[in-house]
């Protein structure tokens, strides 16, 4: 099987996704729980807190979003997998199917008004629908494999930036495009969570932030039909 991988021509389309999660985890986080869709291991935090009943926090919003996200990444893996085997554009099929979640979610959230704590039950399902679908980008994620671009995550992506820089200077961490790719997940981060947070202080409602990851996703979907290659593990 032809395993050619394009990072090159990807790392743009990366960069998009995750200014999507960034857009998506600052309506969840502030309007939805508080809780994230994609940053699993912040809702694994908060529902050992609540679990305490620590800080206020629901159990309910990061149970929804635990359990959807399983859900999401599972269902991922099954069929990008045979989608792969039958050399269909998975990546491409992937990017799109997320569009369309986050748009689902974005009408379950029409109008919706934010919370801090309680979410209702149109609430829940919005976290649901969009958990779904970053366990699907996740996974997609994983298979692309793009080093130090996980789009869900910049933790490791700011570590090996910081270790593989001029102040760092670890020639272990790769490249200087691999330095520049860690560089621009950092900031696409930062971008999109600036971007949703800006949404949401300007008033405008949840549905609005969800509607521009959506295209943000969609974006990237469609420009990836430029990309030659079906991209395989």
């Amino acid at each position: 099987m032809d395993t050619t991988r394009p990072t090159a021509g990807l790392a743009p389309l990366l960069a998009l996704l995750t200014v999507a999660t960034g857009v998506v985890e600052a309506a969840s986080l502030l309007g939805f729980g508080p809780v994230f869709t994609g940053m699993q291991t912040g809702n694994v935090l908060f529902l050992a807190f609540g679990t305490l009943g620590e800080g206020g926090l629901s159990v309910v919003a990061p149970t929804t979003s635990l359990g959807a996200f399983v859900f999401g990444a599972v269902l991922a893996a099954r069929v990008e997998w045979r989608l792969e085997a039958h050399r269909l554009r998975w990546m491409i099929i992937a990017m799109l199917t997320e569009a369309v979640l986050v748009c689902v979610a974005a009408a379950v959230a029409w109008d919706l008004e934010p919370v801090r704590s309680a979410p209702s039950g149109r609430h829940l399902a919005a976290i649901a629908v969009l958990s779904a679908a970053m366990g699907l980008r996740n996974v997609t994620a994983m298979r692309v494999a793009v080093p130090g671009m996980p789009t869900t995550l910049v933790t490791r992506a700011m570590t090996g930036f910081l270790s593989g820089s001029l102040i760092g200077r670890d020639p272990s961490f790769g490249t200087a495009r691999a330095t520049a790719r860690r560089a621009l997940s950092v900031a696409s981060m930062f971008a999109g969570g600036l971007a949703g947070a800006a949404f949401v202080r300007a008033g405008f409602p949840l549905h609005v932030p969800l509607l521009v990851a959506a295209a943000l996703a969609l974006t990237a979907g469609l420009a990836g039909l430029r990309v030659p290659r079906v991209y395989t593990r």
